[in-house]
């Protein structure tokens, strides 16, 4: 009689355990169980990535200031800013000295012709 009662106990606690996980593993396998681990999960990622980014760009900013200054002390530009602008390669057309318009004067060797008739000086 005791055997009897033992695999029957056993074999409801078996059928309990069994339909137990099979409901708990149809409850992880709804549409709306699914996009919450699913959300759940790219929360997590994006967390993970977020942080990864931010080493990342800090790791870049860093080495950038670095590989600035290496490049500064290479080209000397930390030296004082004492020297002299380069001079400017252009010329200019109309050498403005007193007053432009009470007589101007043009360049010697610019091609800006001097012709009274010419009207394209408004254009």
């Amino acid at each position: 009689m005791f055997r009897r009662t033992f695999w029957f106990t056993t074999g409801v606690a078996a059928g309990v355990w069994a339909t137990t996980k099979v409901n708990r593993k149809l409850r992880q396998l709804t549409p709306e169980s699914l996009a919450a681990t699913a959300a759940n999960k790219a929360i997590e990622a994006g967390g993970r990535f977020k942080d990864r980014a931010v080493d990342f760009a800090l790791d870049v900013r860093d080495h950038m200031a670095r590989r600035e200054a290496e490049l500064g002390d290479a080209l000397g530009l930390d030296a004082p800013a004492d020297r002299e602008l380069p001079r400017s390669g252009r010329y200019a057309a109309i050498e403005n000295r007193n007053s432009p318009k009470d007589n101007p004067r043009y360049a010697e060797g610019s091609a800006y012709l001097t012709n009274p008739y010419n009207r394209n000086e408004d254009h």
